[in-house]
């Protein structure tokens, strides 16, 4: 049996397949005059005196009238699953009685496809895989799942899929199954209309992802050291909202990552602790916002409940009723409901609903 062959070789610099059409944006962006750029809005307070070696990125300025597409089909409700959630694996799936997709592809298949049948959604419903950048966590299995399921395609931008070929051992012929798509430009996937938009992290490139299905709004805005002023301008508008609170400051600080590590995950291109989340939500909060599940908590420097704590505590500071998301009478009443994703486990259906 032929087996592959490991690459033994600095990968960084072979051409990508996306190559001269990113060279020619490049080049086409030079040539127009420069833009003037404000001041980023939502950006998480930050400790003093703790810095990763990296300055702020600076935010694309967009005209204040650009809006969001949005879906005008109505959707009684939908159906959020994650298979898992963290630096070991990111994968969910999100749908209705008729069509869904995944987000992110770094579970395992095997766990995916038995987790869909278990809660009765054919795999042949799911139109798409939307990526969100090319960390192995987030794109390990993404060609697994499509060489196998044919009529599912991948979604992510020209500049994700040159990273992930560079950095992970990927078959070229994912290129059979990639749909570009571009920050800022909405497309349709069956009742779903998704924006991408830019987010703050240290991969090839990284986006997240507002979309839209009948009157629910859903964001997913994993994987940012800050927010910047396009992810703060489509967070304000979600309904159902999938944030990271990757770590607890304190845990992190005295821990035994090495000082390199800690730098990378608190500079303004790694991960949000818990108290920049749990103040950003308390800044933004709205009474639309019905549904917060956390994401990305890191096994070693945080905790489910210390992050729920958080964020509780934050909201509770404006005298609003925090429900757990279990369905309990206790909580099923109060105006949002707020849950930290499992690392490993799946969440089984959670069943959105918009009053």
């Amino acid at each position: 049996m032929a087996r592959c062959k490991k690459i033994t070789f600095d990968t960084r610099h072979l051409p990508g397949l996306f190559d001269e059409m990113l060279r020619q944006e490049e080049q086409d962006a030079s040539a127009q005059p420069e833009r003037k750029t404000s001041a980023t809005r939502g950006r998480p307070r930050r400790a003093a005196g703790l810095s990763g070696g990296e300055t702020d990125p600076e935010p694309i300025q967009l005209p204040d009238n650009i809006e969001p597409l949005t879906s005008t089909r109505p959707v009684a409700a939908l159906r959020f699953i994650s298979f898992g959630s963290g630096s070991s694996g990111n994968c969910s799936y999100l749908g209705n009685d008729r069509f869904g997709i995944l987000i992110d592809a770094g579970v395992d298949p095997t766990k995916v496809y038995d987790e869909l049948e278990r809660n009765s959604i054919d795999i042949r419903t799911i139109g798409g895989i939307i990526l969100t950048h090319d960390h192995g966590d987030h794109v390990r299995y993404a060609y697994t799942i499509v060489r196998r399921n044919r009529h599912i395609r991948i979604y992510c931008t020209p500049a994700t899929i040159n990273g992930m070929l560079r950095r992970h051992n990927i078959s070229r012929r994912i290129k059979d199954y990639h749909q570009p798509i571009f920050k800022e430009f909405p497309f349709h996937l069956s009742d779903f209309v998704i924006t991408p938009f830019e987010v703050s992290h240290d991969g090839s490139d990284n986006v997240g992802f507002f979309i839209s299905a009948g009157q629910h709004k859903f964001v997913v805005a994993t994987d940012m050291g800050v927010v910047t002023e396009r992810a703060d301008f489509y967070i304000r508008q979600a309904n159902h909202l999938m944030i990271e609170a990757n770590y607890d400051l304190n845990m992190l600080l005295n821990g035994r990552y090495p000082e390199y590590l800690k730098a990378r995950i608190m500079a303004a291109k790694g991960h949000m602790d818990n108290e920049a989340t749990a103040s950003y939500l308390k800044e933004i909060y709205t009474p639309s916002l019905r549904n917060v599940f956390l994401c990305h908590l890191s096994h070693d420097n945080n905790t489910p409940d210390i992050a729920l704590a958080a964020i509780h505590r934050a909201l509770r500071s404006l005298d609003i009723e925090t429900g757990d998301g279990s369905g309990s009478i206790e909580s099923r009443n109060a105006p949002i409901q707020i849950s930290a994703l499992p690392r490993f486990e799946s969440t089984g259906v959670i069943v959105l609903r918009m009053p």
